[in-house]
């Protein structure tokens, strides 16, 4: 019991660092299109990053340790192609800012573009609170099984959660001028964290007989939504609000910083 404690308060503490790594845009204060457009390119970059570097990868190495390299390959691409479909498809249902909204906060921001960043920081929301379910069921698991490998996984994630909270607070506070919303969104997507590993602990060790086959499935869909959100939404809203200059150096400053922490994971070990 006591391990399975220490698991879920290390789940906590990760999800948690999505809420607090939104407190970088709100404490900062800064409502102008050049600093939004560099916070919305970073974000691209992490997404990006994390999603071909690491997500996808694992995916692969699942799946075709389960199925067999050609197969295993093969259910990945398909699961990530999905997972691109899903968001293309709630994309399309969601409003895209044809209503009356009250005037925005920002000098900068007219009524149809304050719309659309609060679907870009809602897409990006979603995408992360899917990315940290799996991430927290990983967390869990691995604490349970060593607790320092469990500590180091941990503190990767909460790294690269920081950043990544950046892609849901910024657009939701620029385009609704409140505080409270973006950090409550971006804390809510974190704490899927916890959730994942709940159902690690009641249902996944009971209900699936290989994990890793299901990891692997939800991994590449994951990657796949993750893409979607960093090409379909935010680097394009980046654009509106920066120049194209601007944009790829954070976009590739993001991706330094993902890639930063994902090699440290690695020395940890």
């Amino acid at each position: 019991m006591n391990e399975m404690l220490f698991a879920l308060s290390l789940t906590l503490i990760a999800g948690v660092a999505t809420g607090a790594g939104s407190l970088v845009v709100l404490f900062l204060n800064i409502k102008n299109s050049k600093f939004l457009s560099i916070c919305l390119s970073f974000a691209a970059g992490v997404m990006l990053y994390v999603a071909f570097a690491e997500i996808l990868l694992e995916a692969f190495e699942d799946l075709e340790d389960g199925f067999g390299n050609g197969v295993g390959y093969l259910i990945a691409t398909i699961a990530f192609f999905a997972g691109i479909l899903i968001m293309a498809a709630i994309d399309k249902f969601l409003p895209h800012g044809d209503e009356v909204t009250e005037p925005g906060q920002s000098d900068f921001l007219d009524k149809k573009n304050e719309k659309e960043l609060k679907r870009t920081g809602i897409m990006s929301a979603i995408a992360i609170a899917v990315h940290n379910f799996p991430e927290g069921i990983i967390v869990f698991i691995a604490a349970v099984h060593d607790p320092a490998m469990g500590i180091a996984i941990a503190i990767a994630i909460i790294i690269h959660n920081i950043p990544e909270a950046i892609a849901m607070a910024a657009p939701i506070y620029y385009s609704t001028g409140s505080k409270a919303k973006a950090f409550l969104i971006s804390l809510g997507a974190g704490l899927v964290q916890p959730i994942g590993a709940l159902v690690a602990w009641f249902f996944l060790q009971n209900i699936f007989e290989d994990i890793e086959n299901v990891f692997g499935i939800a991994f590449a869909a994951v990657a796949g939504i993750m893409v979607f959100v960093a090409v379909h939404q935010l680097l394009p809203a980046a654009h509106k609000f920066g120049k194209h200059h601007l944009v790829m150096q954070w976009l590739f400053a993001g991706m330094a910083v993902m890639a930063a922490s994902l090699v440290a994971l690695e020395f940890v070990f």
